[in-house]
């Protein structure tokens, strides 16, 4: 038997006989997210590329989980591994039942290009809403979670294999990714930009990792030395393979000029450890060897390290490692995680008291606004199809039944719609007769005044209403058409579209109560005193309607957590363009906040007693325990959501305004009490000096606990005093 059929030998062994048996032409047709059979050896044909952001995407039914910035609401790392769990579970259903039927294609493998750990340092960003937010911490946390969640726990093979991406120093602008050269300073690059990613490898062991399309210091992501051979390979020693962002080796001569046409790019992909392109840019990797650019060994690497990969899901096998029936997809079971994680994900923004709504007291309720209604809302981008999709109307209107009347109104689409004749088109040839009617069709075609009415209407005639502003996927997110208000997927104002906020002016004119919930993937700014009550719902996945119906009715208390800044205007942000992450971010912000990250309301009331630490002085290298008491003080079962933030009191070099170091989700009964420890590594005193080496200097630090960041706008939104308590390191 050959070596590389004999289960029993180490991958790599079995790689290596594999490789050596393949022609120059076979390992270059591996390269490729398409890879092609060699029937010869037993080796069908492969697609590197499926996606797996919030349940697995683009391959038919799946369950849809809450987009992952509302996964990062939750504050949860055990249902960051949950999700990764049934993303693979429901993963080797779905490529068992392919392979059956010989589909072999893109969105039917094992290989998930998620988790996105990228940073999620400006609002304005479309890509965001993929992310776990904005904090270095927050983010390394859930990404290593849904990483174990989703390859499992075997010590040989993968239940599927995860990508770390986009590698590095990525967050928009979309439109203009595959040109920029980021130059943060090293400071930035290493507390903030690579923290993650670090995680990913050494915690994780995450087996592949994406470039991103920009440059980072000059280099492209998918071919940067710096990055990916001295940083990933050399200083973190990962070893498993590196994938290219689809089309990123173009991008080389295309646009970053650190090639001169496509052999080149090629050759520097391969020289770089790039295993896999996602184009076609490789299939010129012979004409690079033949000129010498290149040799095949560097070829071979790159093979076997996909080999390797592909033996780990047991790919090779005569048997199965990982089997799951095919019902598995959608079922209850994993559609009840999914409610519950959505549950938990909404953020209570603002409440006066109007919620919880009381069926008893209200005789009709008016469901307004583009969202209402929409079931492509609920998704956010890189999705699967749901069996079942609950609107917040389905969720209003079984929460109604027959007790209280439901009048819906669209009030508007998500944004305006501008009819007019083709480019080119000479309006001169027409007959009056034609201009007239055209004219009478674009008007009616532009105007939403109709709705608009109708939903000011359906106000009047309720007792309370919910109006569902905010954006969906066809206008925020990827590199896209220019259909949105500024083209390319991103979100530059941080206002609602024009024509949503008509809708809201007019509903608010009306003068009855108003909830306002807002779904998005990032901030949308709807701040106006006459606002009752206000959740942020991001895209809460396919049981999303039932999720906030629950809570406007208060058969579930809201319990989620900003993950990112809202900030009080896109004016005061940084250049979209510049990666400092001065003025960016809670730790580094520089004014205050509307709604600050880790913030969120509660229908119950927490306090937080006694905080202790294991030690008051330690050495340097050593770790902290925090030990403190929180009390359910209200009289409605609630989660709370305790956070631990350090501050480097004597630092030599500026530091963060706060970190997050330690959080952790708590459900208590009205008058529960119980203690939290938390155990502060050492990790978290470490200082990054301006060459972006890391240090503990001696000296005093702060560690502040309770259910937000220690900043005077949290305090004032949530009546709650943060406690804080002070250890020095010698």
């Amino acid at each position: 038997m050959e070596k590389y059929r004999d289960a029993s030998l180490p991958f790599e062994e079995r790689a290596e006989d594999l490789v050596s048996r393949m022609t120059l032409e076979e390992k270059i047709s591996q390269l490729t997210n398409n890879a092609a059979a060699i029937p010869r050896l037993g080796i069908p044909s492969y697609n590197w590329w499926n996606e797996g952001l919030h349940g697995v995407a683009r391959a038919g039914t799946a369950t849809v989980f809450p987009q992952s910035i509302a996964l990062a609401a939750v504050f949860d790392e055990e249902l960051a591994y949950q999700v990764g769990k049934i993303t693979a579970e429901e993963g080797r259903a779905k490529y068992d039942s392919y392979q059956e039927e010989g589909d072999h294609t893109i969105y039917k493998g094992l290989t998930f290009w998620s988790p996105n750990v990228n940073i999620f340092r400006d609002p304005r960003w479309g890509r965001g809403q993929e992310t776990y937010g904005e904090d270095p911490y927050l983010t390394s946390r859930l990404g290593v979670s849904f990483i174990k969640g989703l390859q499992g726990d075997d010590p040989k093979y993968l239940k599927a294999a995860a990508c770390a991406k986009h590698f590095a120093v990525h967050s928009g602008p979309e439109p203009q990714r595959h040109d920029i050269d980021a130059h943060p300073s090293r400071k930035d690059l290493n507390e903030t930009y690579l923290p993650a990613f670090e995680a990913c490898v050494k915690e994780g062991n995450v087996e592949s990792v994406m470039g991103s399309y920009n440059r980072i210091y000059g280099q492209s992501g998918c071919g940067s030395e710096e990055l990916m051979v001295n940083t990933l390979r050399g200083k973190w020693g990962f070893k498993g393979h590196y994938v290219s962002d689809c089309g990123a080796i173009r991008d080389f001569y295309q646009h970053h000029g650190t090639a001169a046409n496509v052999v080149e790019a090629a050759a520097l992909g391969i020289r770089m450890g790039c295993d896999v392109n996602c184009g076609t840019a490789y299939d010129h990797v012979g004409e690079a060897v033949e000129q010498g650019l290149i040799t095949e060994e560097q070829v071979d690497a790159c093979v076997k390290r996909l080999m390797v990969t592909r033996m780990k899901l047991g790919l090779y096998e005569d048997t199965p490692q990982f089997s799951y029936p095919y019902n598995v997809i959608d079922c209850e079971e994993h559609r009840a995680i999914n409610l519950n994680a959505a549950r938990r994900a909404i953020v209570m923004l603002k409440n006066d008291g109007t919620l919880p709504l009381n069926r008893d007291k209200m005789k009709s309720i008016a469901v307004v606004g583009p969202n209402a209604a929409s079931t492509v809302m609920l998704c956010g981008n890189y999705h699967g199809t749901a069996s079942d999709n609950v609107t917040i109307l389905d969720g209003i209107r079984a929460q109604c039944g027959d007790t209280v009347r439901l009048l819906y109104a669209q009030g508007s689409p998500l944004y305006e719609r501008h009819f007019g004749p083709p480019p080119g088109f000479d309006m001169s040839k027409l007959t009056p007769e034609q201009i007239e009617a055209f004219s009478a069709f674009k008007k009616m075609m532009d105007g939403d005044g109709v709705r608009i009415s109708e939903a000011v209407s359906a106000v009047r005639h309720s007792d309370v209403t919910v109006l569902c502003l905010g954006l969906d996927e066809t206008i925020e997110g990827e590199e896209m058409h220019g259909s949105n208000m500024a083209g390319g997927g991103d979100n530059l104002t941080l206002s609602l579209p024009a024509i949503q906020q008509k809708l809201l002016e007019e509903v608010l004119a009306v003068g009855k109560p108003v909830v306002v919930i807002t779904c998005s993937g990032s901030e949308i700014i709807v701040d106006d005193p006459r606002i009752n009550a206000h959740l942020q719902a991001f895209y809460p996945g396919s049981q999303g309607g039932k999720a906030i119906a629950e809570i406007l009715f208060g058969e579930t208390n809201p319990s989620g957590r900003l993950p990112i800044t809202f900030y009080r205007s896109a004016d005061t942000l940084p250049d979209f363009c510049d990666y400092a992450m001065k003025g960016r971010t809670y730790r580094y912000l520089e004014e205050e906040a509307l709604y600050p990250f880790g913030y969120g309301l509660s229908y119950t009331s927490f306090t937080y007693s006694s905080p202790s630490l294991s030690a008051r002085e330690l050495p340097a290298g050593e770790p902290v325990t925090l030990t403190v008491q929180v009390k359910n003080t209200g009289s409605t079962q609630g989660d709370e959501v305790a956070q631990v933030y350090i501050k480097d009191l004597e630092s030599s070099v500026a530091s963060p305004n706060c970190s997050l170091c330690a959080f952790q989700r708590v459900s208590l009964a009205p008058g529960e009490e119980r203690e939290l420890t938390f155990t502060i590594p050492a990790k978290a005193m470490e200082l990054v000096l301006e060459d972006g080496s890391r240090t503990i200097e001696p000296g005093r630090f702060t560690l502040s606990v309770g259910g937000g960041q220690p900043d005077p706008r949290t305090e004032t939104l949530t009546g709650q005093k943060i406690q804080t308590i002070e250890f020095s390191v010698k």
